[in-house]
Parts: structure tokens; C-alpha cells; sequence
């Protein structure tokens, strides 16, 4: 199995549940180049982690990194942040 079969080329935010518990979940994202994962909160504690592309993590407090194979960072919760891709971005996160 690969992570990329899980989206189609053709949708600019592309998502896919790959692994749950009570606890909480895996969940890998596709964002096209040029396409932005719109300014959201979460609830918990995040990890985002990018497994190709490239992309740039903004939060509300002024926090930006690009991030690129291999690179994450930790997502605070209650914190307003957003992605965009600079190529196709495949990213996957733990919750």
C-alpha cells in the first residue's frame, strides 16, 4: 500500500482515515500545489509530520515553517493555524 493512492490528483484537500482508536487517530491529507488547508483549530494536541512536498505551517501566533520531507511540527491546541502548498503535499497527522 502507498499513502499517495489513498487521494486523487484532481482534489485540491484531499483526506484519509488510516488508523483509529478510543484514544484518537491517524489521518493522512493531500494538499495540491497552490491550495491552502483553510484556518481551523484543533481541540487536542497535533502532530503534523510531511512525508513529500512542500508546504508552510502559519499559526496565529506567528509561527511559520516550511515544512518538507521528514520535517513536523507539534500543533498546539485552541491556536488558529493553516497550510499552504507550495508543490503537492502529502502530510499526515496524529491526533
Amino acid at each position: 500500500m502507498n499513502i499517495k493512492d489513498l487521494h486523487k490528483d484532481t482534489k485540491a484537500i484531499s483526506t484519509a482515515s488510516l488508523f483509529k482508536t478510543a484514544e484518537g487517530n491517524v489521518t493522512s491529507i493531500q494538499i495540491l500545489a497552490g491550495e491552502q488547508l483553510k484556518e481551523h483549530i484543533t481541540k487536542v494536541t497535533a502532530l503534523l509530520l510531511c512525508l513529500s512536498g512542500e508546504a508552510i505551517f502559519e499559526n496565529e501566533n506567528g509561527i511559520k515553517l516550511t515544512l518538507t520531507t521528514g520535517a513536523y511540527v507539534n500543533i498546539e491546541p485552541g491556536i488558529k493555524h493553516w497550510i499552504n502548498a507550495i508543490s503537492i503535499s502529502n502530510l499526515i497527522l496524529i491526533k
